[in-house]
């Protein structure tokens, strides 16, 4: 088995003995194996998008097959550890480790992972199931970093998560829906450049600091999805609502659609 999946397995169950020692292989799906879910998102979406592998998991081995063990290998060498008693339906308590590992060694990992589980269509196996071996070649590495092309749109919506933009107090308060947008040069650290507003606003209302609020733009990707696309486009960037749940860059060509929400 690959030396870092080694210190992943070991780890886990390290965690599980100190947190449930009652708990033992018999308890436990194929005695306690360790299983690599990249069957949601895959190696690479997770590595480029998120920063980490995708999850570990040790599972119950009832009929419910709840989680026991789960672990997230983050592109750093930080392993988190989360053990779940009551046969899984207890709160989460963590630990947190360090794999021995650098920065090369985990992308060769990724890549190994990529081109031995994922491009062979095996899902959520049990990791003593994979291919055996440490090394993946230059090829295989280069094709995989070359792949981080392909997630750039979902990287930028990461990057800009956390940061704030400007929103119109008619959407909270009065029902509306956002159906409009603007994208400036950030002033502040922090600033995504939004701002969102409804699009009745008059000029005297967007101008006055007590009818805006600051959203995270988690916050407004929740609530409304259908900014998706949009939401990295490029400063400058002007988009209106076009139907219930569809937004296209400004244009003469195209109307506003204003509307509230179903109550």
């Amino acid at each position: 088995m690959n030396k870092i999946l080694e210190q992943v397995d070991k780890y886990m169950h390290d965690a599980l003995k100190s947190k449930l020692p009652e708990v033992s292989s018999a308890d436990l799906e194929k005695d306690g194996a360790v299983f690599y879910m990249n069957g949601k998102n895959g190696t690479a979406f997770e590595w480029f998008v998120n920063e980490h592998f995708p999850c570990f998991f040790i599972f119950y081995g009832d009929k419910e097959n709840l989680g026991a063990v789960k672990a997230t290998l983050y592109s750093d060498g930080r392993l988190s550890v989360y053990v779940f008693g009551d046969k899984g339906h207890a709160d989460a308590e963590e630990i947190n480790y360090t794999v021995e590992a650098d920065a090369d060694q985990l992308i060769e990992l990724a890549a190994f992972l990529t081109d031995n589980a994922d491009e062979k269509k095996i899902w959520d196996a049990d990791i003593r199931d994979l291919p055996e071996g440490d090394i993946c070649d230059e090829q295989s590495v280069r094709v995989f970093l070359d792949s981080e092309k392909y997630y750039m749109p979902m990287i930028e919506r990461r990057k800009l998560w956390e940061k704030t933009a400007i929103v119109s107090k008619k959407v909270r308060a009065e029902g509306w829906k956002i159906c409009f947008g603007i994208r400036d040069e950030p002033t502040r650290d922090g600033d995504s450049g939004w701002y969102f507003g409804v699009g009745n606003e008059t000029e005297d209302y967007a101008n006055n600091a007590d009818n805006l609020e600051l959203w995270k733009i988690g916050s407004v990707l929740m609530f409304e999805p259908a900014l998706n696309e949009l939401i990295s486009a490029p400063y400058g960037t002007l988009i209106i609502r076009v139907d219930h749940d569809k937004f296209e860059i400004e244009s003469p060509d195209k109307d506003i659609l204003i509307e509230k929400r179903e109550s």
